[in-house]
């Protein structure tokens, strides 16, 4: 059983999909307060998180501050639902943890579909260390699938694990240029479609969190025009 956390809920996003998670082995509770949220990922084992984002006239909310302390709380998957369509409302969430964005008026057949992409992968990342036991080196970066761990100069790091299966899918084609669709093909197992904003704020992210300088990066090189690589 898939526990999902539905936070906010301003939407109605949790009684618009409750249709939709019959038959699918999912358990739905909605947390209308910070602290229950909090609360629910203490005491379960939370498998994705539905954050319900209000934007203010300047295209920021408390909600924006909610999504970057829940991702220092959990690694689970954190999708953002919103009647927000710009451009920099994605991108602002995205930048401070969430995996996905979805809009509060899509089909919910298409929202389904990426709830359940994204607890896939998060299923096969609580369960890679039954089925991979590579060790990866590139210089002072080390991933070990096997501990699910990554480390720079010896100090871990902590990845989403978005932020994850970027960097092994990158480190697995060591040398090799990765497109920006590849990535998000490989990762979401979703055509890509606009996918450009989405996996180059995750690279930044990783960048941020494995170079000695992001602006000049040793280990993920971007080539220009074509995508990126891993040296």
């Amino acid at each position: 059983m898939k526990n999902i956390i539905v936070f906010n809920n301003t939407t109605g996003i949790a009684e618009i999909m409750a249709p939709f998670f019959n038959g699918e082995d999912v358990k739905v509770q909605t947390a209308q307060d910070f602290e229950e949220v909090l609360q629910l990922i203490g005491r379960e084992n939370v498998h994705l998180l539905l954050i319900d984002a209000e934007w203010d006239e300047k295209g920021w909310s408390k909600d924006m501050e909610a999504i970057r302390y829940l991702r220092q709380q959990t690694a689970a998957p954190i999708i953002v639902v919103s009647s927000q369509a710009a451009e920099l409302a994605k991108v602002m969430a995205l930048t401070l943890g969430a995996d996905d964005y979805v809009m509060a008026d899509d089909n919910p057949l298409v929202i389904l579909a990426r709830i359940k992409a994204q607890l896939r992968q998060y299923t096969q990342l609580l369960n890679s260390n039954k089925n991979i036991s590579s060790v990866y080196r590139v210089g002072n970066l080390e991933m070990d699938d096997l501990k699910h761990r990554v480390t720079v100069n010896g100090k871990d790091v902590k990845m989403t694990p978005i932020e994850y299966k970027i960097l092994r899918l990158l480190i697995q084609q060591r040398g090799k240029v990765i497109s920006i669709d590849q990535i998000y093909e490989a990762i979401w197992k979703m055509k890509a479609i606009g996918a450009d904003n989405t996996v180059t704020v995750h690279i930044r992210h990783i960048r941020e969190k494995i170079e000695n300088n992001p602006k000049r990066p040793c280990y993920l090189k971007v080539v220009r025009g074509m995508g990126y690589k891993v040296v």
